[in-house]
């Protein structure tokens, strides 16, 4: 592990063990507490609790608190040490699965270690805020009911009886107001917030104090889940959607005060299981139309009772015959090494399989090397259907394979 100032960057299934220095980082047992509280609340998804230890689990990405900053990275080698090659990794993936911008700048700091992922969304984030305030920030419509000294309105007659019995100049109303104290601008105002307290003591801390000048001042309110539904999407709110897609991510994996404790934290996260279906999903896409192959991505069929079976990807594309093959991939982010898959997802092939009219199947995982082979097929027992067990090589010369995706379409 490698770390530079407050960084501990840790592989996913490893552990932290709090009164432990790594690196001269020391975990201390207030961040084991935080993470302990944070995972509760999160119905203990994220980590393995042990004694004085964190076991991180198939979640990357970055967590920040009480001034500590953990980079968990992925990998596909127990005894992986490189961190600076699979921070690249996990950067990259994100930022082709568009769940991150990185620009030529970001990219050269991350590769001289002076900055985390956290930072990168941070700056992302703040740029894209920036952009908006040159192109113009849009007012809207919404209702507002308060004292005012002009009728105008609806007047509001059990709140005007209440408190303007004193006060005969004044009328409570409803009314329309048009400016820029709106919905958008409040969730972005927030977001603002939680930057400038997590960023304190680093470069974006007077970045982000900058765009807070530079913002209108609007209301304070605490966003959730509900709060982005309400969120209108027009022709006019279109520009807003980078900016809002990385505050939601940003609100919603904000935890002040961690569980009544003093801790503040932010983590974002990202299942690696996920992240890696979605990688070779895009990378298939990329170069499928140009092969006549159609590309599928969690394409679902009814199985039984209202219950629906989505495999990962599913491949089609016709034969000579004019006729359609199909090839249904599942992905599995895990070295499988020398061993075998096992009978439950040989079973799910199948079923795949069964339901697609497809006579071929694909468990994808990756690997230092590639073996993909169409003779690499084994039949199951009715010689109806097959699957394969394949491995490919997410790296060319220490970077991600862009051809990745030809590697697989070869095997139709």
């Amino acid at each position: 592990m490698l770390q530079s100032k407050n960084i501990i960057q840790v592989f996913e299934y490893n552990s932290l063990q709090y009164g432990t220095e790594y690196n001269g980082v020391l975990f201390k047992e207030s961040h084991f507490n935080a993470l302990v509280k944070f995972n509760e609340l999160h119905q203990n998804r994220y980590f393995n609790i042990g004694y004085k230890k964190i076991t991180f689990k198939n979640y990357v990405g970055v967590l920040q608190v009480d001034g500590l900053v953990i980079e968990i990275l992925p990998k596909i080698d127990q005894y992986e040490t490189n961190t600076v090659l699979w921070q690249s990794v996990l950067i990259q993936m994100l930022k082709v699965t568009k769940k991150l911008k990185v620009n030529a700048v970001g990219e050269a700091q991350i590769k001289k270690q002076n900055i985390h992922l956290l930072d990168i969304y941070f700056e992302w984030f703040l740029n894209e805020v920036e952009l908006l305030i040159r192109q113009g920030l849009i007012k809207q419509y919404y209702k507002e009911t308060k004292n005012i000294k002009a009728l105008k309105g609806k007047l509001e007659f059990s709140g005007h009886l209440s408190k303007n019995l004193v006060h005969k100049e004044r009328f409570y109303t409803t009314h329309q107001v048009y400016e820029k104290d709106h919905l958008i601008h409040q969730v972005i105002g927030q977001a603002l917030e939680i930057v400038a307290s997590m960023s304190k003591g680093n470069h974006l801390y007077h970045h982000c104090k900058s765009v807070q000048l530079d913002f209108p001042e609007v209301t304070s309110i605490q966003a959730t889940h509900h709060t982005f539904n309400k969120i209108p999407k027009t022709r006019k709110t279109a520009p807003y959607e980078t900016v809002l897609a990385i505050a939601r991510l940003i609100i919603l994996n904000y935890a002040p005060n961690v569980a009544s404790g003093n801790e503040n934290m932010l983590a974002l996260l990202f299942d690696m299981n996920r992240l890696w279906e979605e990688y070779v999903l895009v990378r298939l896409k990329q170069v499928a139309e140009e092969k006549g192959v159609e590309v599928y991505g969690q394409n679902s069929k009814g199985f039984w009772n209202g219950i629906t079976i989505r495999p990962d990807i599913v491949l089609v594309k016709k034969n000579y015959e004019n006729r359609e093959e199909f090839l249904i991939i599942d992905t599995k982010w895990k070295n499988i090494d020398y061993a075998e898959p096992s009978i439950h997802d040989l079973r799910q092939m199948y079923v795949y399989n069964e339901f697609w009219k497809s006579t071929r199947s694909l468990l994808l995982y990756p690997s230092m090397s590639t073996h993909l082979h169409s003779d690499h097929f084994i039949s199951y027992e009715d010689h109806k259907h097959s699957c394969c067990l394949g491995k490919i090589s997410i790296f060319k010369e220490e970077e991600l394979d862009i051809y990745l995706g030809e590697e697989i379409l070869k095997l139709f």
